[in-house]
């Protein structure tokens, strides 16, 4: 049985001391019984990590990162590596967004090289994958989709995909208030077993977690939710709310 996951991508939004707000009022109201059956992740900004590292050090809210560079270390002028992220506590990093790939050209090569390095030093993936709204036209969505996992999926052995998580995020979905419908999601969901299936094996296919990113909010939560293949989601602007966030994992429930 795979556990669900809801994981809220903060983008650049949230000073450190509204961070806080935002941290507190969630460690308040989140429900502790729903908190030990979802897995509930908050990727900030950088420079709130620490105040994450802090607030939540008594619950159950795990605490990752946004990005990462494909170095441990060296003259890297505002980057961050996966080893300053482990030290800190970060559980997961969020990997392969496409705002990431269209603002600042990350390939699937570059991606693949990050992944691999978090892996490496104990940092959980967020795989992001998805076609844009030209692709899916062209009806080349599940071959981009599955070019994006073997790429970006290049020499991580079978063992390592226990600490992955794949999330499927439609671009043209993203901040657009345009959501996937269930039934469309569910079928890239599937693909995307079908991709590690032929990467890696039926088993890895089916424990993998696949999380729905593309504006999921409180109200198509549990409809999205509700599907054979969707493990949860990847939240974007509902996770800087901590009702609609709450919402949403208790939907997961």
């Amino acid at each position: 049985m795979r556990k669900k996951i809801v994981a809220g991508n903060w983008k650049m939004n949230k000073t450190f001391d509204e961070s806080r707000v935002l941290m507190n009022e969630l460690k308040s109201k989140l429900n502790k019984d729903t908190a030990s059956k979802v897995e509930v992740v908050i990727c900030p900004p950088f420079l709130c990590i620490p105040a994450a590292k802090e607030i939540l050090a008594d619950t159950k809210i795990m605490y990752g990162a946004q990005n990462i560079h494909n170095r441990d270390d060296g003259a890297f002028t505002g980057e961050i590596s996966a080893s300053m992220l482990h030290a800190i506590g970060c559980e997961y990093v969020i990997l392969g967004h496409s705002e990431r790939r269209q603002y600042f050209n990350e390939t699937n090569h570059l991606i693949n090289f990050k992944v691999i390095k978090a892996l490496e030093k104990g940092v959980k993936p967020i795989l992001c994958v998805g076609e844009t709204l030209e692709q899916r036209e062209q009806g080349i969505e599940k071959k981009i989709v599955d070019e994006q996992i073997t790429l970006c999926l290049k020499d991580v052995c079978a063992m390592d995909t226990d600490n992955l998580v794949i999330a499927y995020e439609p671009v043209w979905a993203i901040g657009t208030g345009k959501t996937a419908s269930p039934e469309q999601a569910e079928e890239m969901h599937v693909e995307i077993r079908k991709s590690l299936e032929n990467l890696y094996n039926a088993t890895v296919a089916g424990r993998t977690r696949i999380l729905y990113g593309g504006s999921m909010n409180d109200k198509n939560a549990k409809e999205l939710l509700s599907m054979n293949n969707i493990d949860g989601g990847l939240i974007g602007g509902a996770s800087l709310k901590a009702d609609s966030f709450i919402a949403i994992i208790e939907a997961a429930k």
